[in-house]
């Protein structure tokens, strides 16, 4: 992604956290009212009166990875303050809202978001205009992890790297190249003993089902229109060799089975969980 201009699947992100909560059912996977706060009244209306796409299968798949990737991430963050880890970093953190919805337990976390220059100038442009005021725990940190190292990047603005941390990457690896991936990971082990990485990344297209391989098929499509193609792809045997090589100890995966017990059971069967796309955690 060129860091000459904000990235529309970013923006896409917000619009499904949006639809998730005009048109599904209770309880929501993900409560973010911060996202219709920062999509504006107008958007709103247009996910209203579009309502049949975003309940096609395709859609709601899709919306439903997107809701449980920040719901799991935002519980594992939760057990990280729990322990004691006070500094959060949000790689490719696009159009994320969790410092505008922060629980009590997250006040005296230190957040920082990380992304391109021009993503973030749209996200701080929507921010003013929807009234959402500055935050005293929340910094923007431009970095783009294929024209500068997260390292190099951490130390130009300042953010510690002796202390523990917990870090999410979601949904980015698949649009940066292979060795960028392995340099963030590398400088995420770097940091000390208990910081913890939670990150999604896509699975080979052609090991999937004809239903899954017809998603990717089509989403690949919409992101290559936009100009942001996906380039890279895991098995997850790959993806814990790669964090196993940078240093990480504690490595698991979200499966499928524990996703619908912990997140998706005692609701209406209204959302699909995906098998495109997997979700990783992983702690020093």
């Amino acid at each position: 992604m060129s860091d000459r201009s904000a990235s529309s699947t970013a923006l896409g992100t917000l619009y499904m956290r949006a639809a998730h909560q005009l048109l599904d059912a209770r309880p929501l996977i993900l409560d973010d009212p911060a996202a219709l706060t920062l999509l504006g009244e107008d958007a709103v209306r247009q996910i209203k009166e579009s309502h049949e796409h975003h309940r096609t299968l395709e859609a709601r798949a899709l919306r439903a990875h997107v809701v449980l990737r920040s719901r799991f991430t935002e519980d594992r963050l939760a057990g990280a303050v729990g322990r004691g880890i006070a500094q959060y970093i949000i790689l490719g953190a696009g159009f994320d809202t969790f410092a505008y919805r922060q629980p009590p337990w997250a006040r005296n976390l230190k957040i920082f978001e990380i992304d391109q220059s021009a993503t973030q100038a749209q996200k701080r442009a929507r921010l003013s205009a929807a009234g959402m005021a500055n935050l005293p725990n929340l910094r923007f940190a431009d970095i783009d992890f294929e024209r500068e190292s997260l390292h190099d990047g951490l130390i130009r603005h300042g953010i510690s790297m002796t202390v523990p941390t917990f870090f999410s990457w979601l949904g980015v690896t698949m649009y940066i190249q292979e060795e960028a991936i392995n340099t963030v990971l590398r400088t995420v082990a770097g940091f000390p003993v208990q910081s913890e990485i939670v990150f999604t990344f896509t699975q080979p297209p052609d090991l999937l089902s004809g239903m899954e391989r017809n998603f990717h098929s089509s989403l690949s499509r919409i992101v290559t229109r936009a100009g942001e193609p996906f380039v890279s792809y895991f098995m997850p045997e790959a993806i814990e060799s790669k964090l196993r090589d940078a240093g990480f100890k504690n490595i698991a995966f979200l499966s499928n089975e524990e996703a619908e017990k912990r997140y998706f059971s005692g609701r209406l069967p209204d959302l699909y969980i995906s098998k495109r796309s997997a979700i990783a955690y992983a702690m020093l």
